[in-house]
């Protein structure tokens, strides 16, 4: 039989360092959470060589008085909790207890610190869990603690740090994490002597998120601002423009503590379905503030991981939180130009236009420079709900060469009479434009306030098929002259079966013929008869491959597939009366911005934008 072994103080201590200590980064986020759990107003980040060297953290807290120092790298000493009770509701950022004793165990840690009260300092210090001095220091009321040389005595584990880039871009990332759960705290970051952030630490977030990431990204976020079952969330998100290509810039917060939670995440992304398109990610700031008896987070020695009492309700809370503001968010996507008058003119132009004299007062608009596009914003009042017509809006042929929108207003009168009640009833006003014309058989263009819309008709009719959808409590059908035969696979023939109610809730009269095939009787009225097998096909495969779905996921997608075949298609022929009514039913229904895939319906490009491209203006 092994020997069992109790381990010295030097091997254990060691051991304990594992769980908290992995690289400076994990050494910075504790000493952080120490010094907002000391309720410091005011904290500094210093280190060099990525931390691997020298970590500084300076704070104004409330200090450790002289008699406890020692205790603070003691294992599983803290001032946080007292009984077993207290890890029902821990209402600090830290509390097992770990972190410092696990720290000195591995490097060279010097403390100084007064408490209030105290009229001189204590300057301590410990390395490789042994006890170096402890004297009188003159500092003011607070603590600066300062690691050098991490796993100096473990130089096994020193192997695995990274580079010095990487370990100090790991620092900054837990410094930008800390400054936008505590906005409250105005932090600064000192990085190899260079300053890289500072925070107000006025308590406005905005102005936190500024800070971290910079103009372009604070442009880009909506506020969030929601009370539900006693619980508040508030933050910001991203406009549904400023989507990303990962979730790297997820952040959620749980009392100000930073989480990593699936409940958050799908919330989040539900809230923004139909709004961005497939493989982008939304981007978020949020904290969650909630009774800490309804969470815990003793669940992983990071302190990362937590459980919610009631999945549910926090679920729901961010949803309908970000839903909210997504929904108000009224901005357009705007064209990027970048593109100079270098890259408009060819280099013979440009030299003969030097030739001239003529031209030589005016010739520097020529010059290549890095201008970003000038943001406006589309404004048109926001709606109730959408201004209800009697008719609907589809695609009447299948033929390339001539395909109506057919919007089946009667005439001009009509059309006044309901943009008035509109008006008056729904406090929706559709803006005066001209419309310029259609480019490629797909963009319609339109001049409004100074700004040219480009349209895309299939995106936007699509999306108009959808949410008219949506509003319908009973989906308008219309009965087949024909009745459509469908020859499916076996699996295909039994996911359609065993959806038939679902499938009639969405406008589709489905039933089994023979073996392999189904026969469908009756669609949704948008929907073109020719289209209505490759349809039925597509449905069948998507019910296939997600048997899991809840019940509204896979009515939208259904509702996704027939208001696609319904709209009207890229190449199709629209005559310039069909092109305005449409825009006249796309400008009377302003949440309408994206596909129900994700895809902008419009973009806008300003007269600015336009003029600076042929050097009108600079």
């Amino acid at each position: 039989m092994p020997q069992i072994n109790i381990l010295p103080k030097e091997v254990y201590q060691l051991i304990a360092a594992g769980e908290v200590v992995e690289r400076p980064s994990s050494v910075v986020k504790e000493m952080i959470e120490n010094s907002v759990d000391a309720r410091a107003k005011n904290i500094t980040v210093e280190i060099k060589n990525g931390g691997s060297t020298y970590i500084r953290i300076t704070d104004d807290g409330c200090g450790i008085e002289r008699e406890q120092i020692r205790k603070v790298f003691v294992s599983h000493a803290t001032s946080k909790i007292a009984t077993a009770d207290d890890l029902n509701a821990i209402g600090t950022l830290g509390f097992r207890g770990e972190a410092m004793a696990s720290i000195s165990a591995v490097s060279k840690v010097e403390l100084l610190t007064r408490a209030r009260g105290e009229n001189s300092g204590t300057r301590y210090e410990i390395a490789g869990g042994e006890e170096i001095s402890l004297d009188d220091a003159g500092c003011p009321v607070g603590t600066t603690i300062v690691v050098r040389d991490i796993f100096f005595n473990t130089p096994a584990r020193m192997k695995f740090l990274k580079k010095d880039v990487t370990e100090g871009n790991s620092v900054a990332g837990v410094v930008d994490r800390m400054a936008l759960s505590h906005p409250e705290i105005s932090f600064r970051f000192i990085r190899d002597s260079k300053q890289t952030l500072i925070t107000s630490g006025s308590g406005d977030l905005k102005s936190a998120v500024y800070s971290v990431f910079g103009k372009e990204v604070s442009d880009s976020v909506v506020p969030v601002d929601y009370s539900f079952e006693n619980m508040q969330i508030s933050g910001y998100v991203s406009k549904p423009t400023a989507s990303r290509k990962s979730r790297a810039m997820q952040f959620f917060f749980i009392n100000k503590r930073l989480v990593k939670s699936a409940t958050a995440m799908a919330a989040l992304e539900q809230a923004y379905k139909n709004s961005i398109m497939t493989g982008r990610f939304p981007m978020c700031i949020l904290n969650i503030e909630l009774n800490p008896m309804l969470v815990d987070v003793n669940v992983h020695p990071a302190k990362i991981e937590v459980r919610f009492a009631d999945e549910r309700s926090v679920f729901n809370l961010i949803y309908y939180a970000v839903k909210t503001a997504v929904d108000n968010d009224r901005s357009v996507k705007t064209a990027d130009f970048n593109i100079t008058a270098q890259q408009v003119y060819n280099t013979e132009n440009l030299s003969s236009l030097k030739k001239q004299e003529t031209y030589s007062a005016k010739i520097d608009f020529f010059k290549k420079r890095e201008e970003k596009p000038v943001q406006q914003t589309f404004k048109i009042q926001p709606r109730e709900d959408f201004w209800q017509l009697d008719s609907p809006v589809r695609g009447l042929s299948n033929s390339k060469e001539k395909k109506n929108i057919d919007i089946e207003f009667e005439d001009e009168k009509a059309l006044s009479e309901d943009k008035a009640s509109a008006k008056k009833e729904k406090n929706v006003e559709i803006p005066d434009f001209r419309l310029i014309g259609e480019a490629f058989k797909t963009y319609i263009i339109v001049e409004l306030d100074k700004e040219l819309y480009f349209i895309d008709k299939h995106a936007a009719h699509e999306r108009i098929n959808f949410e008219r959808l949506k509003a319908q409590a009973t989906v308008e059908t219309q009965l087949l002259l024909t009745p459509e035969t469908v020859n499916l696979t076996k699996d295909e023939l039994d996911a359609v079966c065993a959806n038939i109610d679902l499938l009639l809730k969405c406008g589709f009269e489905v039933e089994q013929f023979g073996e392999n095939a189904v026969i469908v009787r009756a669609v949704p009225s948008l929907v073109d008869d020719c289209s209505v097998k490759d349809l039925i096909l597509e449905i069948a495969q998507k019910l296939l491959e997600h048997k899991t779905d809840i019940l509204p996921d896979k009515i939208d997608w259904i509702f996704h597939s027939a208001s696609c075949r319904g709209a009207v298609k890229a190449g199709d022929t629209t005559t310039a009366a069909e092109q305005e009514l449409f825009v006249k039913k796309l400008l009377s229904m302003p949440d309408i911005r994206f596909c129900p895939h994700g895809r902008p319906v419009f973009i806008k490009i300003s007269k600015y934008d336009i003029e600076k491209q042929f050097g009108r203006v600079q």
